[in-house]
C-alpha cells in the first residue's frame, strides 16, 4: 500500500517533491524508484484530472517519506528505558 503523505510545489508549478509512505515491502527504495519510471504516466494521468483547474501541470518526482519510521523507532527506543 502507498500513500501520499506530503507534496512540495515548486512556486511556479514547475516541480513537485511527492512524499510516499510505503506499508508492507521491505525494499522501499526500489518501490519508489519503480513509480520514478512511471512519473510520467502518473504525471499524464493527474494532468486529465485537473485539466480545466491547472495552468501547467508539474514534473513530478516520487521520494520515500521515512518520517513514520523515525518516529516508531524513537518510541522504540523511549520504551526500552521503561
Amino acid at each position: 500500500m502507498i500513500t501520499v503523505t506530503k507534496v512540495n510545489v515548486a512556486p511556479d508549478l514547475s516541480f513537485a517533491k511527492v512524499y510516499l509512505s510505503i506499508f508492507g515491502k521491505d525494499d522501499k527504495a526500489s518501490v519508489v524508484e519503480k513509480v520514478n519510471l512511471r512519473s510520467r504516466e502518473i504525471r499524464g494521468l493527474l494532468g486529465q484530472r485537473v485539466r480545466h483547474q491547472l495552468r501547467v501541470v508539474p514534473q513530478l518526482r516520487f521520494y520515500e517519506d521515512d518520517s513514520l519510521d523515525y518516529i516508531d523507532n524513537l518510541d522504540n527506543l523511549l520504551n526500552e528505558d521503561q
